[in-house]
């Protein structure tokens, strides 16, 4: 009788332990901060909030997780300035309806500190971030091309117009790809 009483409560004592594990561990989400980075925003940023699936109309969610899955579409990491430092571009919207704007913003880890660079807004729109590659990119009208020697933010509004911005070591470059 004591070896089975001893044995329920190790049962007990495992499944007590494991359960308060599972509720501590936070979900995997792809819109997270890394750290240091969210209080840094909030100082510089606060009236905004990072764009999740949420902000984004269904047609746009569908659109955007066709081509990138779980991903966050306000939060990518990008090698933007190709020193391998940690570098997030984040799209930042505040105010709501015909009063909202995003804001395009490219956060870099020097050090411990956090750099941030806005590059971008646009007004009335819930706009998504995403990287690409380095290469050649070519603006819509064929008057302009960037070649990027390092990967590139696309900022892009599903309603019809995308840019890439791309670090040429001394500044920003820019190229409509979609208007």
């Amino acid at each position: 009788m004591r070896i089975k009483s001893a044995f329920v409560y190790a049962i007990c004592l495992c499944t007590s332990v494991f359960s308060q594990v599972s509720r501590a561990t936070p979900p995997n989400d792809p819109c997270a901060f890394p750290p240091g980075l969210h209080d840094e925003i909030s100082k510089k940023f606060p009236t905004t909030r990072l764009v999740s699936m949420g902000d984004l109309s269904e047609y746009d969610r569908k659109l955007f997780q066709k081509d990138h899955g779980t991903r966050c579409p306000g939060l990518v990491r990008v090698d933007f300035y190709g020193d391998r430092k940690p570098t997030w571009a984040l799209v930042l919207i505040s105010g709501n309806g015909s009063k909202s704007k995003a804001d395009l913003v490219v956060a870099h880890q020097v050090n411990k500190d956090w750099e941030t660079n806005s590059l971008d807004s646009a007004p009335e729109s819930v706009p998504v971030v995403w990287s690409e590659g380095p290469g050649k990119y070519s603006d819509v009208y064929g008057e302009k091309t960037i070649r990027a020697a390092h990967p590139v933010v696309i900022f892009a509004g599903y309603g019809g117009w995308a840019i890439v911005y791309s670090w040429t070591g001394k500044g920003i470059d820019k190229v409509w790809i979609l208007d």
